[in-house]
């Protein structure tokens, strides 16, 4: 992702920026916008309707750090105004609002983690809350706003178009979305603007509100959406399938030795620079070295303060693994990685790890020195209740001690510590408290 010394030609910078894009709406107009010499404003709206972000997030803001380290400056707007309508791209019904303090609350945690990817220099980075412009905006305006496109015109739009043909309740207030996320277009400015592909048409209305208002066009910069690690659906907290970009080097890891076999090339594209040639050398060597370059990089970046401007082969060999190994070398790497794919190594072949949470079991909860084990892994917090333990061991789910638990009535002598263990990789240590 770092440009070469000199600057790049706009031709050399177009070809850049295109790897791994979707779309770009229309690609003669950013290659005029490059050739002007000048740094172009770059935007990304984010409503933080969730506190965190995860690599399917980063695939958008790593384009958005490739435009930085060209000289360009990116724009990321908080949505804290338009988290209270709720973005309905790719809604099935009416997202609940939220309120200005709940946004800006979620937005706290956002831009923290949005800054583990993007540069923060001022004249890289700018912040910027679109409560400052929407907030006073007058009905005449909004009523200007709304003239420029007609009913026909936003039931095109796919999940409108679904939502009327499926009899769905479509909020009139949903259709001042796409108005109110171009109007943060004009009021910054914006040459290019960023999003997934279910952005598409917020994006291009934009494009026409920005005319409306005698400014250029910004460029519709749309990137894939990547598919979350159940291999369906796109990545999202809400599904569960999702690797957070702030989470610790050993659940990284683990999850990242979990994408799908068929998902690892897009992985690669989409959350890395290695080189197609490099790519394909990797997954003839088969899915297990594969999954191991994967996270070792992407372990390692996501580590530091800020992401690394390339995770290529260059930076791969400069942790100290070596890529001709092709993922078989171990005991090598930071001290992070080397941990957390030695933990991955340890539960991979059932042996329980060292550094694992410890919870101390109040004695008003104990009989005669025992407890019911339902209960005792409740405490734990393994399973959110008694009658869930009972189901996961009845499941062949749960182990104490490395044990299969196979009698739910089992009640647990805590005269020592015990090891709690919920499926592959979630343990906890009991012991008894004072």
């Amino acid at each position: 992702m770092a440009m070469a010394d000199a600057p790049l030609s706009p031709e050399a910078a177009l070809l850049l920026l295109k790897r791994g894009a979707e779309e770009i709406i229309p690609e003669e107009e950013l290659l005029a916008k490059l050739k002007e010499g000048r740094p172009l404003t770059v935007k990304l709206g984010a409503d933080p309707t969730r506190p965190d972000l995860h690599l399917g997030h980063a695939v958008v803001l790593r384009k958005m750090r490739q435009f930085q380290e060209l000289g360009h400056k990116v724009v990321l707007i908080i949505g804290d105004f338009t988290g209270m309508i709720g973005d309905p791209s790719g809604r099935s019904r009416t997202r609940p609002p939220l309120t200005l303090e709940e946004t800006r609350e979620n937005a706290k945690t956002y831009v923290e983690q949005a800054g583990k990817i993007l540069r923060q220099e001022p004249h890289l980075f700018e912040l910027r809350y679109n409560s400052e412009w929407l907030e006073a905006l007058s009905f005449k305006e909004v009523v200007r706003l709304t003239s420029l496109m007609t009913v026909a015109q936003m039931l095109e739009r796919e999940d409108f178009k679904k939502r009327y043909e499926e009899g769905i309740p479509i909020s009139l207030h949903e259709f001042l979305y796409p108005f109110a996320q171009a109007y943060d277009s004009v009021a910054i400015r914006a040459d290019v603007e960023m999003g997934g592909t279910d952005q598409r048409f917020n994006l291009l209305v934009g494009r026409e509100v920005q005319r409306a208002y005698g400014q250029a066009p910004q460029v519709a910069f749309l990137m894939p959406l990547l598919v979350g690690l159940d291999g369906r659906e796109k990545m999202s907290k809400s599904l569960d399938n999702y690797i957070g970009v702030a989470e610790p080097p050993e659940v990284m890891f683990k999850k990242l030795m979990r994408v799908p076999d068929p998902l690892l090339p897009d992985y690669f594209r989409l959350l890395t620079d290695l080189e197609e040639e490099e790519v394909r050398t990797l997954l003839q060597a088969g899915p297990v070295p594969a999954h191991r370059v994967l996270a070792r990089l992407l372990t390692a970046a996501y580590a530091r303060p800020i992401l690394p401007a390339r995770i290529d082969r260059a930076f791969y060999e400069g942790l100290g693994y070596a890529w001709e190994a092709l993922g078989k070398d171990r005991g090598v790497g930071p001290e992070e990685v080397q941990k957390a794919e030695a933990r991955y190594e340890e539960v991979a072949k059932g042996g329980i790890p060292e550094d694992i949470p410890e919870v101390a079991i109040p004695p008003t909860e104990l009989k005669e020195g025992r407890i019911w084990v339902a209960r005792l892994f409740t405490l734990a917090g393994l399973t959110p209740s008694n009658a869930e333990a009972r189901r996961l061991i009845g499941n062949r789910g749960l182990r104490l001690d490395g044990e299969l638990i196979t009698d739910p009535g089992l009640e647990v002598d805590l005269s020592r510590p015990r090891v709690l263990q919920r499926g592959r990789d979630r343990f906890v240590r009991v012991r008894l408290g004072d």
